[in-house]
């Protein structure tokens, strides 16, 4: 559906806009980032849109064309191909994997296409759809699957007026079955199925004619049936099955014989009472069982109370035999003229103005009885007056006996025959249940016209559309398939229409239902009998079996599938019973799909293809005032979007005012139900309706509107749901700034496409999300949700796509990038080593006064959600400002940051919670959302997993939040905000396992006169774990003088000074591998030695410059070590005058500048060194297993723009790009990631086998190099012995003690253990020897020696301890069990090389626990690996 948009002016250039980086270097050595090896990895920024940089060539948008933009499963988009310039594309449908689409272009995606266009999704090519397709603009299409055919509407003329078909079976266009819609605007606007996919809608502005004279269309229902406002005309046309025959028990009954004959409520002769009622004994539950013992379709229950001496039954239900599962039913309340559902119990109307109410199953059922079950009631007891089992709608068998008169019937169905016909008993698909056919056998070669026929006549209550089966039984379980052949059927639906005459294949093995017609049924009497006559076809298939064919006779079935309930003309009122040749309605057609060609444009659509919803518009013309009225006005109404709710309601928006009948005075939208239209409440909406969608019991509305027509609701704006069960509107939050040209239901979210930049708060309220033409609502959490992508636009269109993509998007783009986040994302390894991004599942807003205290702890699933009145209080760019009082005066002032509009997100770390051991984000910023109602800002928990954000209990920060750190379960926040409550500003400590604020104790940083307090950085100090490290902009802590930087003492908070301090202040901070600090910024020593980057030894508490300070070239903005090695270094940050960007690299002698080629705009905010999946040339500076990410704003003479880059110590490659809300750059501030440390080498191993084969290899040879020594030395020791003199009689002849055997196999165990596999400690060794030594003197090994040889088990062997998860795979923990999680219970110091400290309540993962006394463990929070004494850890 694409109604017609009338958009506002965009500022959007005409020239093309490149939104990403040029490509940069040879696909082949592009660096693949090794995210896993980090753990979890998070990236925050000032950022809306973001993406990877490719190789590829780079994207372009050209606002003055109409881009085609794809979206996946995970929201994130990118663009397949734009129009020619001035092009639109407005609407789009999917058969298969081929994508139609359509609109006003003559090419799309470099393709000559006019107006509609195929796209394979497969190849990534477009086609044109023949030469002869529609000569206007198109502006819907729906895509017929199961027949290969697409409808197109518009305004065009040809293959048909406004409406044409495309068969993609015959690559040929042809003009729509009825011709085409004309008069009016001649326009289509929108096409869409109705709610069994069985028919179409075709809605705009147009007027459809009807009537050739030939046919007169009735509504006839058997006049003996009551009316009860309890059906409706759908199941007041089902006939009911006969239960004359059934077994019919009841109890326990009434001991008033007038009533206790459950009989006599089957069909009652009289009025409620005796005789004619049936009532369950006083006080008691009752169960009524109907048995037919027989296969039959039903499809609900039709019940009537009683009402004697106040009696009545309230509440029942429906169990159907023989599944004995308790039904839900369908039902029309008419308290509240609602449709509703009900199970156990279902409500019964005590109102004797209803006589009967009709319930429905939720579809067809094929059954032998039911059970119904009468548990609630008023007065003595419970009763009924009348009880039946409804039909599909009717039926005839071929077995008269079957054919009862149904209650209120005239006649029963009949049949009638030629030839010879015999019974015989078919299996049915109910077990235990058997159906009686007829049988006849026909000479092979027997002419159709000579061969036996059966012909059925079955009874028709009420006209309407039907589908009509012919059933047939299986052939295998009735043992005659070789006689099987086809039959012809003949369908005479009635009303002067023409038979329908099907050929049908019997030689079906399982039992089938075969369509044999569908369409309109129409009585002309009473008693009237629609016939459908079965004979041999005039080409029958098969050979038959000795020269016979059979042919099988079993029931004909009908399936209603609408009522045909006819109107009068436009002139005059509604309940006539006939259609005359004039009949006209205007904007809206019912066709059904299976409808076959009848007419050409220039003549009036034939009255037999009146449906019952086409009364939907000849009400809509008589309510609009008539033809005359209609194709006289200048601007001729429209109607833009028509929907069907599940309920049957039909919905109709677009442009016009009702002047008369059931729904006068309703604007712009109005609803079809219960054969009349009806107005919303407060008159409908106060501008035009463009797009309709239903989603569960909602129904959105988008389009050009602020209100309803009466006005009620302010924040309608755009965008609005009516709720079909309250019969109510509300608001989506505060409606949008603009049109909205389009929706499309996503599962659980409604996307919303249309001309507009802002997602409003609230009613009345200027504030809110930017949302540049695009945009998610979440139907679950009734909020705004992350759309995925990324998009600057006049949007026209989004509909759902094919399953390789999900949805299509189509507009005016400005800018696109295929992931939208406000200022987060995670990072992982994903298909063919390329990163895995998942944007932030919610979407934040700028900050604002954050007083605000939240009291309960909340989840919200994926939703966007808008602060209100929130100014920020805190200058973002005065984050960098160095103190204004120094006593360095020579000092240069720290750069201004990189630029961060709210909402962004500056820091982040992760949290294991203790409690439900969870890892989850921490992220800090500047920025706002809402959880459960309640502002918070600056701060918020996301548990990646689920897509929720949760809030920190109690007053949120104000300001601007820098820096996190999380050490157990603490939360230390840096930054420049204060929180109300606690004193002093800047920094804050939050306990998390009991979500509250921990600040007591705690002195506050204090500034210099005249200055705030700024912290950039919370690291935590590797020389002790009690210690955190604090740095930034700040003259002391308490009483404390520590400039820029101090420590803080964890367990007493305590701060203490960093030896004798430094001057200036302090961007960043990092170790090395021996533990001493790294600090950077604008420094001075406090003997006024210059020196930006400096180092802080931890072990003498002395602080020393990094070289020669005067190297550097100005103050610095971040610093990196790598891996830890304090001869390799790198700083970035900006000259003293702050005209030049620079990247410097410490190679432990001297600073070189290594940043050529950056440009004057760049500014970094972070360098940090990350490993790779693959290599780089190595050099001089970078290792080839991994690269430096610089991040920032970053422009390079080389690619342009970005917001990360790669720097493999030769050149740059561009990353990651971003962008702002408002299409400006946007920037990256940090990457941060779950591990504390991990390695950079990469390792490659042999296959499994190999290893095992090479092992056995050396093994055997050195075991038997060992034997052979062994040999010798024994050969040897024996000779010298022979020499010696010795007392003979001292040893027994047979002893050999002195050189027993065991002494061998010790030699080569020892040898074996040593040699092959090694010690598990390496250096170690002498623990090995030690234990051999014991074993040889014979004694025990004791509790300690355990200890020292944790891998030697009773049998002295031994193995190699895996070096990873992967390796220990091959060991005791099986193939599912890479790890498990533990905790320590006792501290263990961790001193030996090779293990691994503990603290109690350490969290660990368990990687190897094959050995009894030694486990081998990582620490999961950072990452360190090594054997723990198993006994430790639980």
């Amino acid at each position: 559906m694409a109604p017609r948009s009338r958009r506002r002016s965009r500022p959007f250039a005409t020239a093309s806009l490149v939104l990403t980086v040029c490509a940069h270097a040879a696909a082949a050595s592009s660096p693949l980032v090794d995210f896993d090896r980090m753990g979890k990895v998070g990236l925050a920024g000032a950022f809306a849109g973001l993406d990877v940089v490719s190789n590829s060539s780079s994207v372009t948008f050209d606002p003055s064309t109409a881009s085609l933009l794809a979206r996946s499963a995970d929201g994130s988009l990118s663009k397949v191909a734009s129009t020619d310039a001035g092009g639109s594309i407005l609407a789009g449908c999917a058969i298969g994997d081929v994508y139609y689409v359509a609109g006003n272009f003559s090419s799309i995606g470099g393709t000559s296409a006019s107006n509609i266009a195929s796209y394979a999704t497969s190849s990534g090519s477009f086609s044109a759809l023949g030469s002869n397709g529609p000569n206007g603009v198109v502006r819907a299409l729906y895509c017929d699957a199961s027949r290969k055919q697409v409808w197109a509407g518009g305004q065009f003329s040809s293959p048909g007026a406004s409406v044409a078909v495309w068969d993609t079976a015959s690559s040929s266009w042809s003009a729509a079955p009825f011709g085409g819609l004309t008069g009016a605007a001649a326009e289509v606007l929108s096409i869409t199925p109705n709610s069994s996919q069985s028919s179409l809608f075709f809605s705009g502005s147009f007027v459809a004619s009807f009537g050739n004279g030939s046919i007169a269309l009735n509504g006839t229902n058997n006049p003996n049936v009551p009316f009860s406002s309890g059906a409706t005309p759908f199941s007041s046309s089902l006939v009911p099955v006969p239960l004359e025959n059934a077994s019919v028990d009841a109890g326990p009954s009434s001991s008033d014989s007038q009533f206790s004959n459950v009989q006599n409520i089957l069909c009652p002769a009289g009025a409620d009472g005796p005789g004619n009622t049936w009532l369950a004994a006083d006080g008691n539950k009752a169960v009524i069982t109907v048995r037919k013992f027989a296969f039959l379709t039903a499809r609900g229950v039709r019940l009537g109370n009683t009402f004697l001496n106040g009696r009545g039954t309230t509440g029942f239900s429906v169990a159907t035999i023989p599944d004995n599962a308790v039904q839900q039913l369908t039902y029309f309340d008419p308290t509240d003229n609602q449709n509703k559902t009900c199970t156990d119990p279902c409500p019964l109307l005590t109102d004797s103005s209803v006589p009967y109410q009709d319930f429905l199953f939720d579809g067809d059922k094929d059954i032998t009885g039911f059970q119904l079950t009468l548990s609630e009631w008023q007065g003595s007891g419970p009763g009924l007056h009348l009880l039946q089992l409804l039909s599909s709608g009717a039926f005839a068998s071929a077995i008269d006996s079957e054919n009862g008169q149904s209650c209120f019937a005239p006649a029963p169905s009949n049949t009638s025959r030629t030839g010879d016909w015999k019974e015989a008993d078919a299996v049915t698909t109910i077990p235990g249940t058997t159906q009686a056919i007829l049988v006849s056998t026909v000479k092979v070669g027997t002419p159709s016209n000579e061969a036996p026929s059966f012909t059925w006549m079955p009874y028709v209550s009420a006209s309407g559309e039907y589908d009509v089966n012919l059933l047939v039984p299986g052939c295998t379980d009735f043992q005659d398939c070789p006689l099987r052949t086809t039959v012809k059927v003949t369908v005479f639906p009635g009303g002067g229409q023409q038979p329908w005459v099907t050929n049908v294949s019997q030689q079906n093995t399982a039992d089938a239902a075969q369509l044999i017609y569908r369409g309109p049924v129409v009585p002309t009497s009473p008693s009237f009998q629609m016939t459908v006559t079965l004979t041999l076809a005039d080409d029958p298939a098969g050979n038959g079996q000795n020269g016979e064919y059979e042919i099988v006779a079993d029931r004909v079935q009908l399936i209603l599938t609408s009522p045909n309930v006819t109107s009068s003309s436009n002139s005059s009122s509604a309940g006539g019973n006939s259609t005359s040749a004039a009949e006209r309605g205007f904007g809206f057609l019912e066709w059904p799909l299976s409808g076959s060609s009848t007419t050409s444009a220039s003549n009036a659509i034939p009255t037999s293809a009146v449906t019952t919803l086409d009364n939907v518009g000849f009400d809509l013309l008589n309510a609009l005032g008539g033809a005359s009225t209609v194709l006289s006005t200048s601007s001729a109404p429209a109607i833009s979007a028509a929907v069907q709710h599940p309920s049957g309601a039909i919905f109709l928006g677009g442009q016009f005012s009702l002047s008369s009948g059931s729904a006068s005075g309703a604007s712009n939208i109005v609803m079809f139900k219960n054969g009349a239209l009806a107005a919303l409440p407060n008159g409908g909406l106060n501008g035009p309706v463009t797009t309709l969608a239903v989603n569960g019991d909602n129904v959105y509305v988008g389009g050009s509107f602020s209100d309803t027509a009466k006005a009620s609701n302010s924040a309608l704006k755009g965008i609005a749901a009516y709720s079909v069960s309250g019969n109510s509107w509300s608001a989506l939050e505060g409606g949008v700034d603009g049109a909205v040209t389009s929706l499309d239901n996503s599962g659980s979210q409604i996307l919303v496409a249309g001309n507009f930049t802002k997602l409003f708060t609230s009613s009345g309220s200027s504030d809110g999300q930017n949302a540049e033409g695009f945009a998610a609502w979440n139907t679950s959490s009734s909020a705004w949700a992350n759309s995925g992508g990324f998009l600057i636009g006049s949007m026209t269109f989004v509909g759902n796509g094919t399953s390789s993509t999900p949805q299509f998007v189509a507009g005016n783009v400005a800018t696109a990038l295929r992931f939208g986040a406000s200022g987060f994302v995670m990072l992982q390894n994903g298909p063919n080593g390329q990163p895995q991004v998942t944007p932030l599942g919610v979407d934040f807003n700028a900050p604002a006064n954050a007083n605000t205290t939240i009291v309960a702890k909340s989840r919200r699933a994926h939703h966007r959600r808008s602060g209100a009145g929130w100014i920020p209080t805190l200058n973002v760019l005065n984050v960098f400002k160095r103190q204004t009082s120094s006593t360095a005066t020579n000092l240069a002032p720290l750069p201004s940051p990189v630029p961060a509009p709210a909402p962004a997100v500056l820091a982040g770390a992760f949290w294991t919670n203790s409690s439900s051991l969870k890892e989850v984000v921490v992220i800090g910023g500047n920025f706002s959302y809402t959880a459960d109602g309640v502002q918070a800002a600056n701060v918020a928990i996301y548990d990646d997993s689920s897509k929720t954000i949760t809030p920190l209990r109690g007053n949120q920060p104000n300001g601007t939040v820098r820096s996190l750190l999380v050490k157990g379960d603490s939360l230390y926040v840096g930054g420049e905000f204060t929180v109300s409550g606690i004193e002093g500003s800047g920094f804050a400590v939050y306990d998390l396992a009991n979500q509250r604020w921990d600040s007591t104790g705690l002195q506050p940083l204090q500034a210099s006169s005249g200055a705030s307090v700024t912290v950039r950085s919370i690291t935590a100090s590797p020389a002790d774990d009690d210690v955190v490290i604090v740095a930034g902009s700040f003259a002391q802590a308490g009483s404390t003088a520590c400039r820029a930087i101090c420590s803080l003492d964890t367990t007493n908070k305590q701060w203490s000074a960093l030896g004798n301090g430094i001057q200036g202040d302090i961007s960043a901070v990092v170790y090395t591998g021996n533990k001493d600090l790294i600090a950077a910024g604008s420094i001075a020593l406090a003997d006024n030695t210059q020196a930006n980057v400096a180092s802080y030894s931890l072990s003498n508490s002395t602080w020393a410059a990094v070289g020669n300070g005067g190297d550097i070239p100005g103050p610095v903005t971040a610093v990196e070590v790598n891996d830890g090695n304090e001869s390799s270094i790198f700083a970035a940050g900006r000259s003293s005058d702050g005209s030049a960007p620079f990247l410097y690299f410490w190679n432990g002698q001297a600073w070189q500048s290594i940043g050529q080629g950056l440009q004057s705009s760049t500014d970094v905010s972070q360098l940090v060194m990350v490993p790779l999946q693959n290599t780089h040339d190595g050099n001089s500076v970078i290792e080839s297993d991994r690269v430096l990410m610089v991040s920032g704003s970053i422009s390079d003479s080389s690619f342009g723009n970005a917001s990360s880059v790669l720097f493999d110590g030769q050149s740059f490659t561009p990353y990651i790009v971003s962008t702002s809300a408002s299409g400006s750059p946007g920037a990256v501030s940090a990457l941060f990631h779950s591990l504390a440390s991990f390695s950079f080498t990469q390792r490659h191993f042999l296959a499994t086998g190999v290893v095992i084969l090479i092992s056995i290899a050396i093994a055997a040879g050195i075991v038997f190099l060992l034997a052979l020594i062994e040999i010798l030395w024994t050969l040897f020791a024996r000779r010298d012995d022979k020499v010696n003199t010795y007392n003979g009689a001292d040893l027994d002849a047979d002893d050999d003690s002195t050189h027993r055997p065991s002494s061998l196999l010790e030699h080569i165990n020892a040898a074996t253990r040593s040699t092959i596999l090694g010690s598990p400690f390496g250096p170690h060794a002498e623990k090995e020897a030690g234990l051999a030594a014991a074993a040889g003197a014979g004694g025990a090994v004791a509790a300690g020696a355990a200890h020292d040889d944790p891998f030697t088990g009773p049998d002295a062997s031994n193995y190699l301890r895996a070096e990873t998860p992967s390796d220990a795979l091959h060991g005791g923990m099986g193939p599912e069990e890479q790890s498990r999680p533990a905790y320590a219970r006792y501290s263990f110091d961790g001193s030996g090389e090779g293990e691994l400290p503990l603290k109690a309540g350490q969290e660990l993962e368990i990687l190897d626990d094959r050995d009894d006394a030694w486990w081998y463990a990582r620490d999961a929070r950072s990452g360190q690996e090594g054997v723990v004494p198993a006994s430790y850890v639980y």
